[in-house]
């Protein structure tokens, strides 16, 4: 069964513009289905390089490859380019001499430094993340949906992720054994083996203090200390670990950029049904940190690159985006009324935006004005839409 995808329609504009469009993400978040489809009735030619036969014949004989897998072809779609050496360079020679590629990457800091490098101005990336809850409900058919039906589906998003296998997998058990596997897939392969990083138990480790404290602020000295390595190496496993797409660092939202950087970053999982299965916990109804990860998750998946806000006094926004230069607070509640609170307020006094997003588990859904701001009450099931519209 394929679900239809979000970024369908700027992956097919953005297609007609470059010779080289790089789909990127999470292992089996389903970037080589989604591209399978984008090939349905078109002339291509579909290389996955898992193949070592293939893959040597790139690495070795990038004419030859050429030949005997583009020729002919409209497109070539080239899977998992990351196990490839010379990736860049070769990738420049056959769009200079006429091919038009499709590429896919579970690693983006290997695709930077292999590819980017070789095609600047003629490669565009397109991030494709699991399932959020919009193509979640697409896969469970659901057409229309009570108060009650979307907190149920909800939940079911939140505690075992939008992985579209797991997605499409209805017993409960299967479930929690999938999400497994792809943690120990994604920390053997994608972590350790992409990034040369040795001591697996110690990145295991850091994982799983990382979903414990998910969405809160690092605290590097702490951490190092807790579980006794150092700086360097910690530094090491963060890059490795949001490079592969199992985490995002979220930087505080300044108006001074420089600041936004040497602050420290919270942190959040990419998908929840993974963070969930690193702390082997499947609670019966949300929490703060849990709910406002996957409003996080949400966020991303919708284009949007959140950061938070804090101040010394203690008042903290959950999330903040920019949109077209607009700044837009967004406030997460698992219940809540239709009223802002005093850190939001803050927020308010201090920016003025002229409109702000409380997302709600359970709460009442509505607007509220204050401060010439309009404030936004959503379910999750609205979150994405509301915002592109309000």
């Amino acid at each position: 069964m394929y679900v239809e995808r979000e970024i369908t329609q700027r992956f097919r504009k953005i297609a007609e513009h470059y010779g080289v469009v790089a789909v990127v993400g999470p292992r089996q978040a389903g970037k080589t289905t989604f591209l399978k489809e984008m090939i349905k009735g078109v002339n291509a030619s579909y290389v996955l390089f898992d193949d070592p036969d293939a893959r040597e014949l790139f690495e070795a004989d990038v004419k030859k490859f050429r030949m005997q897998y583009l020729d002919g072809y409209d497109i070539g779609v080239l899977d998992e380019i990351q196990y490839c050496k010379n990736a860049g360079i070769n990738l420049k020679y056959l769009v200079d001499t006429g091919s038009k590629l499709w590429i896919t990457s579970s690693s983006e800091i290997l695709l930077r430094k292999e590819v980017l490098s070789y095609l600047v101005g003629r490669v565009s990336i397109i991030r494709l993340y699991p399932f959020s809850f919009t193509e979640f409900l697409r896969a469970k058919r659901v057409r229309s949906l009570s108060k009650g039906m979307m907190k149920r589906f909800a939940w079911e998003h939140i505690l075992y992720g939008g992985f579209p296998r797991i997605v499409l997998t209805d017993d409960i058990e299967m479930k929690k054994v999938m999400l497994r596997d792809l943690y120990e897939t994604m920390i053997l392969k994608d972590v350790a083996r992409t990034f040369s990083l040795n001591d697996i138990e110690a990145v295991e480790r850091v994982v799983t203090y990382l979903a414990i404290n998910t969405c809160t602020v690092l605290s590097y000295t702490s951490i190092c200390k807790h579980l006794d390595i150092s700086f360097q190496t910690l530094k090491k496993y963060l890059d490795a670990l949001e490079k592969s797409y199992f985490i995002k660092l979220i930087r505080p939202f300044f108006t001074n950029k420089t600041k936004e950087i040497t602050k420290q970053p919270k942190v959040c999982f990419i998908d929840t049904g993974l963070r969930n299965v690193i702390v082997k916990q499947y609670p019966n109804e949300p929490n703060g940190r849990l709910f406002e990860n996957y409003v996080f998750a949400e966020l991303i998946k919708a284009g949007f690159t959140p950061k938070y806000w804090r101040t010394k006094a203690g008042a903290e926004v959950d999330f903040v985006v920019e949109v077209e230069g607009e700044i837009i607070p967004v406030e997460v509640k698992l219940t809540s009324e239709l009223r802002a609170d005093r850190s939001l307020m803050a927020f308010i006094e201090r920016y003025r935006p002229q409109k702000a997003f409380v997302v709600t588990y359970a709460g009442d859904c509505g607007e509220i004005e204050a401060r010439g701001c309009k404030i936004k009450f959503v379910d999750v099931g609205g979150l994405s839409n509301a915002m592109m519209r309000y």
